[in-house]
């Protein structure tokens, strides 16, 4: 099957399961794996949107303890004995008595062969419905805070009738409003510059207070239990606190504490927050709910701080935080990482808004985010449409008129004997539940086999890692090639109140023990670059910048070596199959940002860059446009060569979340600067060619283009040709490995070894961090945790341990050989040193103070020393020092040589 084939097959399957493999046929071995480069993969979406699957209305039918593996197309079902064998176990399962009617012409929808993805609907409903507490910023102007507060009014209307709404304000001081109470507008105030503890918060909202609690109404079956008081004081459903909500909306002000001109406002963005998780995480734990933060500015008071409320302290820089040159920044990090921790264990989402050009601090607020799958908008103002349009889209409907998000979900994946799971990076927390699935490495969030995402969307994807089992060893009989399986199970509340569980089973092909001419074309080089830079991100949070861009290069050399075709000496033999051509750019791409290829003075680019969508008219069209054309008859054409890039762009950025910020610009113009911050550069300084006429813009700079960077992999591919075959040869000549049982095993076959480095940083005498570890070490087979260990005892003796030593002045010498009793300097002042010491004494000073003496003799060294006497005011041989040193510059004492 040619690539194109390939591609569709694989797009097909995307769109079907939601699912992308680096590799989709799986090496037999660990050995054979490590020399893949690029781990074993998959880019999973687990509310990948589906219109033609089926929504199953009862229970699924699950495997015995402990592998809970679901029922699914690759199960051998035994209609006859009313038995199933699951795939993953070999486990025999008797089939439930619903199933008792199927037939091999009837078979339920789970067994279907396109069913390798299937939704259920739990009985079991949520706990609560939906809970969206908003925490809102009123340091701000006037009309960005109308703004947010038409935002509000207007998503009120988008939400569920039944869905609970809160609304917290903050400044100088946190306000809970209490929506319940509609006497008149009511609050509760916390003080912006204490850090409350979690029961703190709860005793002041009157959460704990038993005589507050009424009696629990009974639950109807199938419909979710109302929310219990106290809380419901604060959190309603929408359609009772739709006309409350407004109310304190409109009447909401700025925040009326003086700012000085000199000063920032006072806003305690940690407090708020810290308020919002407590009063969630008491009444409503593992219910699904969303904590909506709008910020305008920095945290300049309270716990979470980020910088000082004085202007002329600027705020941190990146510069800053690599020199460690930062006030507040790690004990605000170490604030927002507990709230995160107790916000993702309670099952909640933070989101955070932000509108303005400054900074705000979302460095130290990301693992809010992080945690919790959240969403993290940064606009230049709340009154843009970026804005406005990306907050409407969080809450969008399916066809159902349900939300599309799901809350408080948790992902598990079982696998084969064949595989084993390394870890999940992606918006997640691990739950730490281990099983036979779990493997020895780690890759991101690992050592377990199932994480909580707090929020989950249809756009949300997530990278889970794997490995292969098998260590190696003697060939086996050839027998038929058989799979590997995986089973990604999906448990998320439903924003209809219900939980729902989405299974998706995959099996994939191992290739032959001999290796397998198959496993190179499974590649899939866009799941693979995806997969590497989410492992590049994480490593960057772990080592630094240079030696995360340094383990890009290696690992594309690495892989361009082991798949590549090309012959020694000659660099332009460089030749690589379709399915990896365009992972070198990629990787390129990865180490710069999203480029294009040049400016001309003949064409319109339209550009995409995710987060900004550019359309560029060059200094002709530019022209043609303001002379105005495109409106005169006869130019129909150019009028629709201009549409035609904004009805593309429409298309681009039709249902993409956050909104991307649209700029039409034209070359020369001031809009073209963000352009020109993406360009591929084809002309640098040291490609030559200033003289020549340029029929296009000429934008000088030092970064390399493409084609340089693809010059310099293959001239490295080159040296690392030599320098294996020259290896090689030097092991064929001087390398006689002994015979082993190893050796022996393999039908008398000798096998030889290479010494593979591996380059750590590391504290002496600790064991390093398995995540930085693992990826270097695992692919060979060996346990990062012995790895670990035995680095922490052979850089025992470098643990940092200071050695004391002393070196003392000239003056201090003296006055010890003064040997004066012991005496506190802080009780005598003026101390006086006039004993007398012997010559001898003074000659040995001299011997120890001749290596820091510019005197040539040792004689010069007794005269400074002698000086240094007289300075300190004691006696030699019962003289003044300076009667002896007028005696030794005339020859009278005589001094020895050394």
């Amino acid at each position: 099957m040619d690539y194109e084939a390939l591609k569709d097959q694989w797009s097909e399957i995307e769109d079907r399961d939601g699912i992308r493999l680096s590799w989709n046929t799986f090496p037999s071995t660990r050995m054979e794996a490590s020399r893949l480069v690029v781990p074993i993969g998959a880019i999973y979406t687990p509310l990948k949107e589906r219109t033609d699957s089926p929504l199953l209305q009862y229970e699924p039918v699950t495997c015995k303890q402990p592998c809970r593996a679901v029922l699914n197309p690759y199960a051998n079902v035994d209609i006859r004995a009313r038995i199933w064998i699951c795939p993953f176990c070999l486990q025999r399962n008797p089939l439930p008595p619903h199933y008792k009617d199927i037939t091999e012409n009837a078979i339920p929808p789970e067994l279907h062969p396109q069913s390798t993805t299937i939704e259920y609907q739990l009985a079991r409903p949520a706990p609560a419905p939906p809970i969206f507490l908003f925490v809102v910023d009123t340091c701000q102007e006037d009309d960005a805070l109308k703004a947010v507060k038409d935002s509000l009014v207007m998503s009120l209307s988008l939400l569920p009738p039944n869905a609970l709404v809160g609304l917290i304000t903050f400044g100088t001081m946190a306000q809970v409003h209490e929506l319940g109470y509609t006497e008149c507008a009511k609050s509760y105030v916390f003080r912006g510059s204490k850090d409350y503890t979690a029961k703190q918060i709860q005793e002041m909202l009157g959460l704990l207070a038993p005589g507050l609690r009424g009696p629990v109404p009974p639950q109807q079956p199938g419909k979710i239990a109302p929310p219990v008081s106290p809380a419901a004081r604060f959190l309603l459903p929408v359609q009772q606190a739709d006309f409350q909500i407004t109310n304190v909306l409109e009447q909401l002000q700025q925040d009326p504490w003086p700012v000085a001109n000199d000063r920032r406002p006072l806003r305690c963005t940690g407090v708020a927050l810290s308020v919002a998780i407590g009063l969630m995480e008491t009444s409503f734990q593992n219910a699904g709910g969303r904590i909506m933060l709008f910020t305008s500015g920095p945290a300049t008071e309270g716990p979470g701080l980020v910088v000082g409320p004085q202007l002329r302290e600027p705020m941190r820089s990146h510069h800053d935080i690599d020199r460690d040159n930062v006030k507040y920044y790690k004990k605000a990090v170490k604030f927002y990482d507990s709230l995160a921790k107790r916000v993702s264990h309670n099952g909640h989402v933070v989101d955070i808004f932000i509108g303005s050009l400054d900074q705000v601090g979302l460095l130290e607020m990301k693992g809010l985010v992080n945690s919790t799958g959240g969403h993290m908008v940064l606009t230049d103002a709340f009154t843009s449409s970026q804005f406005k349009q990306s907050f409407v889209r969080v809450f969008d409907r399916d066809q159902n008129d349900n939300l599309v998000m799901g809350f408080n979900a948790a992902l598990e994946v079982l696998t084969t004997k064949e595989l084993k799971i390394t870890g999940l990076i992606g918006h997640a927390v691990s739950l730490n539940k281990k099983s036979s699935s779990v493997g020895e490495t780690e890759c991101g969030i690992g050592n377990t086999c199932s994480w909580k995402m707090c929020g989950i969307d249809p756009a949300a994807s997530y990278g889970i890692y794997f490995e292969i089992a098998n260590q190696g060893g003697p060939a086996p009989m050839q027998q038929a090639p058989h799979k590997a399986m995986m089973q990604f199970l999906t448990y998320y509340q439903h924003s209809s109140g219900q939980y729902h569980l989405r299974v998706t089973t995959v099996a994939r092909p191992l290739s032959s023990p001999a290796g397998d001419s198959a496993l190179a074309q499974s590649f899939d080089q866009e799941a693979a670059a995806v997969l590497m830079a989410r492992i590049a991100v994480f490593k960057a949070d772990v080592d630094d910048g240079p030696d995360v861009l340094r383990w890009v290069d290696r690992m594309l050399i690495r892989l361009c070596s082991r798949f590549a075709d090309y012959r020694k000496d000659d660099p332009t033999s460089f030749r690589l199959e379709k399915n990896f051509t365009l992972y070198p750019q990629f990787m390129f791409h990865l180490r710069r940002t999203a480029l294009v290829i040049a400016l001309s003075a003949a064409h319109m680019l339209l550009l995409d860059t995710f987060f900004h969508n550019f359309i560029f008219h060059d200094e002709t069209m530019a022209a043609w446009r303001k002379a105005g054309y495109q409106d005169q008859e006869g130019y129909e054409n150019f009028r629709s060569v201009l549409e035609q890039p904004k009805e593309d762009a429409r298309e681009l950025i039709q249902d993409r979340f956050p909104l991307p910020r649209f700029i039409i610009c034209d070359a020369g113009g001031s809009q073209a600067r963000f352009l020109l911050s993406k360009l591929n550069p084809s002309t640098t300084h040291s490609s030559g060619g200033y003289g020549g006429t340029q029929s296009g813009q000429t934008i000088f700079t030092d970064d390399v283009s493409l084609q340089t960077f693809m010059e310099h992999l293959m001239n490295l591919l080159q040296v690392r040709l030599r320098s294996s075959f020259n290896e090689d040869r030097r092991r064929r000549l001087f390398s006689f490995p002994q015979p082993t049982s190893t050796n022996l095993k393999h039908q008398g076959r000798l096998t030889t070894f290479r010494t593979r480095h591996a380059h750590l940083r590391t504290t002496g005498g600790e064991v390093g961090a398995q995540s930085a570890l693992a990826p270097k070490i695992g692919p060979l087979g060996l346990s990062p945790k012995k790895i670990g260990e035995d680095i922490a005892k052979a850089t025992g003796d470098w643990n940092r341990q200071a050695a004391i030593s002393v070196v003392p002045s000239a003056s201090s010498l003296v006055i010890k050989a003064l040997k004066e009793p012991p005496r506190d300097r802080k009780k005598e002042k003026n101390i006086k040193h006039s004993k007398s010491i012997p010559l001898d004494e003074i000659i040995e000073i001299a011997r120890i103070m001749k290596s820091r003496s510019f005197a040539k003799e040792l004689r010069g060294t007794v005269l400074e020393i002698l000086g240094t006497a007289f300075s300190v005011g004691c006696q030699v041989d019962g003289r003044s020092p300076k009667e002896v040193s007028d005696e030794v510059k005339a020859g009278e004492i005589d001094i020895p040589s050394e």
